[in-house]
């Protein structure tokens, strides 16, 4: 692991998002949250909770971090597609971008999971840091600088 013991506790927050494309059939069975396993967005939710609080023990090197606060929120993008956005926040050393990341990936999975007795052609994509607060390195904001060729 990288040593932190000299880096100042600042204020910590990031902002991950997940995209999962699925067919309109699963997201209205999603939507109307009448599945065997029981709400989506629900367990889903829990799922990327318990996984930020994690990340220490799932990612080899990052350190534990004291989450202060972890958020994953769904939004529907068209027909066909969900956007599972978490915030995480922290008081600490490092940052939480691995935290924010994790929560979006593991809800994602969760999602697929809840729904993959309805649909197999699920497909999860563009996992990405999309905001960064805190730190020697200060503010990142995905929008704020240019797309290369090929990234959504």
């Amino acid at each position: 692991m990288v040593d932190v013991a000299d880096k100042a506790v600042t204020r910590r927050r990031a902002v991950a998002e997940a995209t999962v494309r699925l067919g309109s059939a699963a997201l209205r069975r999603a939507l109307r949250g009448d599945l065997p396993k029981g709400g989506v967005f629900a367990a889903a939710r829990l799922a990327g909770i318990q996984a930020a609080k994690r990340t220490w023990e799932l990612i080899p090197l990052c350190h534990p971090v004291p989450l202060t606060s972890i958020a994953v929120d769904f939004a529907r993008r068209g027909r066909e597609r969900i956007v599972i956005t978490a915030e995480a926040r922290a008081t600490d050393r490092t940052g939480v971008e691995m935290e924010a990341l994790v929560a979006v990936s593991i809800a994602a999975l969760t999602v697929y999971d809840m729904l993959k007795a309805v649909e197999r052609g699920i497909t999860i994509s563009t996992i990405r840091l999309v905001e960064k607060e805190g730190g020697a390195s200060g503010r990142y904001l995905r929008s704020s600088r240019p797309r290369r060729r090929g990234e959504p």
